[in-house]
C-alpha cells in the first residue's frame, strides 16, 4: 500500500508540469550560459512531456534491463543535439511546431500501449522527433553569443530528464496497468491541445 502511494505521488509529480506553458517565449527571453540552457527544457510542457516520456516509454517496453533502455533516449538526445546545431545554423525545417506535437501524440500512444520496438525502429521514431525539438531550440539560440553552454546544459536536462523517466517507468513496470496508461493519456492529450493550437 505505502508503496503504491509513493509511486502515485511520483507520477503526480510528473504530471504537473504538464499544465506549464509551450516553451515559445516561457522565459521571457534568454540570458545564455549552462544553467540557463539545463533550466529551459524544464519550463516547456512539450519538450519536458517528450523527454520524460522517452525514458518512460523505453522503460515500460523494454525486454531487457541493458541495453533495451538506452536505445531510444540516446537517439533522443543525440538527434536533439543535430537538431539544435540544425536550427543555430539557420536552417529551416517545415511544421516544427506541428511535429513537437505530433511527437508527443505518437510518444503518448507509445506509453499507452507499451508497445516493444526493434531498437532501430525505437531510435528511429524518436530521433526524427527530437530533430524537431532541437530545432526548435536552435532557432531560439541562433547567432547568441554563449550557445554553447546553453546548448550543453539543454543536452544535460535532457539526458536527465529521459533518466528521471526510465525510474519512474521502470518502478510502474509492474504496478497496475492504469498507472502509466494515465501518464500515456496525459502526454497524448497535451500533444493533442498543442496540435489544435499549431494547425
Amino acid at each position: 500500500m505505502r508503496n503504491n502511494a509513493s509511486r502515485t505521488l511520483a507520477l503526480l509529480a510528473l504530471l504537473l508540469p504538464l499544465a506549464a506553458s509551450a516553451h515559445t517565449g516561457v522565459d521571457g527571453g534568454m540570458h545564455h550560459g549552462f544553467v540557463t540552457g539545463f533550466l529551459h527544457p524544464l519550463t516547456g510542457a512539450d519538450h519536458l512531456a517528450a523527454m520524460v516520456a522517452v525514458g518512460f516509454w523505453s522503460a515500460l517496453a523494454a525486454r531487457r534491463a541493458w541495453p533495451d533502455l538506452l536505445w531510444a533516449p540516446l537517439a533522443f538526445a543525440g538527434m536533439l543535439l543535430v537538431g539544435a546545431l540544425t536550427g543555430m545554423a539557420g536552417v529551416q525545417l517545415p511544421a516544427v511546431e506541428p511535429m513537437i506535437a505530433a511527437s508527443l501524440l505518437v510518444l503518448g500512444l507509445l506509453v499507452v500501449t507499451r508497445v516493444h520496438l526493434p531498437a532501430v525502429a525505437a531510435m528511429a521514431v524518436v530521433g526524427v522527433f527530437a530533430v524537431f525539438h532541437g530545432v526548435a531550440h536552435g532557432y531560439e539560440l541562433a547567432s547568441e553569443e554563449g550557445a554553447a553552454l546553453t546548448l550543453a546544459g539543454m543536452v544535460s536536462a535532457t539526458v536527465l530528464l529521459h533518466a528521471a523517466g526510465i525510474a519512474i517507468g521502470w518502478a510502474l513496470r509492474h504496478a497496475n496497468a492504469w498507472l502509466p496508461r494515465i501518464a500515456g493519456a496525459a502526454v497524448l492529450g497535451l500533444g493533442a491541445t498543442l496540435l489544435a493550437q499549431a494547425i
